[in-house]
């Protein structure tokens, strides 16, 4: 990580670099929470990757210095790395997506199968995808994050069409985050996690690809989690 952005008082996205505009919330959090200074160094993003070194002065971003660019850039969307799961009770799915997002997943998924318990009204989902994203925004501000993850709830055919996707069963290999034993050997870039009964036969027959995360039965979230810093440990040359 860039010492800049590893040190400064903080980190906030904006909507764009060119006229910075803080939200309320983050205006507040900056001067009344953490109570920034002017002299204070903090660092500003779009959430795209690109981010500048700024002051808080007077309410308001002050850039001083010139526009960077992530390193490593961000990955193209046939590279990124995803998990998706099915909808867990409760609040288990803002906690997923909040430390997913601190671990550097690009896409995080939601979807429903067939032994799904929890199941979004369709009128309520756009407010609940809203309140997932702003979970995701907290936390790429707290873990100085560059890239803002996608966070989508999409269909199960949607979930199995991502790019080198693999299903997440107990007893699969578990060395697929490895380089593998040859330019054969399948490259898995989104898994994803089924619900607390597991995936029904027909929906395994989807997708050929298993992955072992536990020699034991995981929890959802416990399953996303174990997934997603098995994906991001193994880096970006697969």
């Amino acid at each position: 990580m860039n010492p800049v952005l590893r040190h400064a008082a903080a980190h906030v996205i904006v909507e764009s670099l060119d006229v910075p505009v803080l939200t309320s919330a983050d205006e507040h959090h900056l001067a009344r929470v953490l109570r920034i200074r002017p002299t204070d160094v903090i660092t500003v993003t779009d959430g795209t990757g690109r981010w500048v070194e700024s002051r808080f002065v007077d309410g308001a971003l002050q850039a001083v210095g010139t526009v960077q660019i992530a390193d490593p850039p961000p990955r193209p969307a046939d590279r990124a790395l995803t998990i998706g799961c099915a909808i867990p009770k409760g609040d288990r799915p803002e906690w997923i997506v909040q430390k997913l997002t601190e671990l550097g997943l690009d896409r995080i998924v939601l979807f429903e199968t067939a032994r799904s318990v929890v199941r979004w009204d369709e009128r309520k989902r756009p407010a609940q995808v809203e309140r997932l994203r702003r979970v995701a925004r907290e936390a790429a501000q707290q873990s100085r994050r560059l890239v803002l993850p996608a966070v989508d709830v999409v269909t199960w055919a949607d979930a199995v069409a991502l790019p080198a996707v693999a299903l997440a069963e107990p007893g699969a290999p578990r060395g697929w985050w490895g380089a593998g034993d040859g330019p054969s050997t399948p490259r898995v870039r989104s898994v994803l996690v089924g619900p607390e009964g597991g995936f029904t036969d027909e929906e395994l027959a989807v997708c050929p690809e298993r992955v072992g995360l536990s020699a034991g039965v995981l929890r959802v979230e416990t399953a996303a989690l174990a997934a997603g810093v098995l994906l991001t440990a193994r880096g970006d040359d697969s």
